[in-house]
């Protein structure tokens, strides 16, 4: 493998720097975007267990809400939705604040997946200068013009044009298939907060919903 890299030149180096960012990012959103981590087995049930107390005793403790909304990802909009409930205000400030949260909450379901698409992106260009760097080290030596150039400097020139063509390829596929993978799951995982929370909201606020 060194020597491959040793063969592509030092253009090569910028695609194998983007490509260990890429693979850090792929495997860090996959680990985040898991149901299990966004949803936590406790987390729904606490929501609308709280839920009903407050229904039931008309009150709630702030640090039961602070509490929930450290358990997951999700769970800010949940403990939002009952907080706005608790202080007593009316559907319509729940919503205008529900909304705030869930920006922040698509925020960090799509964080670096941009990161990612441009790494697809400039992947095949930093390949295609690569290319460009080996095909002048091909033709810019002044024996190559005169049509007495080294061997081996032309077939350095060679591995540098196909090496980078060639990784930046195997970078940008990937990556490009990744990141349409994940933004897939980041926008099931958006769906199934705003569900959820939907509920919520409709079980605390059933008559304002109703209208």
């Amino acid at each position: 493998m060194y020597s491959i890299l040793l063969s592509a030149g030092w253009p090569i180096w910028p695609l194998l720097i983007i490509s260990i960012i890429g693979l850090a990012i792929v495997l860090e959103r996959s680990w985040y975007l898991r149901q299990i981590h966004i949803f936590p087995k406790n987390c729904l049930e606490t929501a609308f267990g709280l839920s009903n107390q407050l229904l039931n005793q008309k009150s709630l403790a702030d640090e039961q809400i602070s509490a929930l909304a450290q358990l997951s990802p999700a769970s800010p909009l949940l403990a939002c939705v009952l907080r706005e409930k608790a202080a007593g205000a009316s559907s319509d400030a729940a919503l205008e604040e529900l909304q705030a949260v869930a920006q922040m909450t698509w925020f960090k379901l799509d964080r670096y997946l941009g990161i990612l698409a441009t790494i697809a992106t400039i992947a095949p260009l930093l390949g295609l200068f690569g290319t460009v760097i080996g095909m002048i080290e091909i033709f810019g030596s002044q024996g190559a013009i005169n049509g007495a150039g080294n061997p081996q400097q032309l077939a350095h020139g060679i591995s540098v044009a196909l090496y980078n063509t060639a990784f930046g390829l195997l970078i940008a596929i990937p990556a490009l298939a990744a990141w349409r993978a994940l933004k897939a799951i980041a926008n099931q995982r958006q769906r199934e907060c705003e569900e959820f929370t939907r509920q919520l909201f409709k079980k605390l606020y059933p008559t304002d919903t109703a209208q």
